[in-house]
């Protein structure tokens, strides 16, 4: 998935869930997202992360 088409989903899903997504690099190098509260690879593999609550 590219960075656009994931930072897409990710802010969808984060305004229609209100949870914070992330959007991480997977080893193979595609883009993946899911809730903050999911993620649980290394910190350093995280993109960007979205909050519904921060403006």
């Amino acid at each position: 998935m590219s960075f656009n088409d994931a930072h897409a989903f990710a802010f969808s899903l984060a305004t229609t869930l209100m949870v914070a997504i992330v959007i991480f690099q997977a080893g193979d190098g595609s883009l993946s997202v899911c809730p903050a509260s999911e993620f649980d690879g290394d910190d350093a593999s995280i993109v960007h992360e979205i909050d519904p609550f921060i403006p």
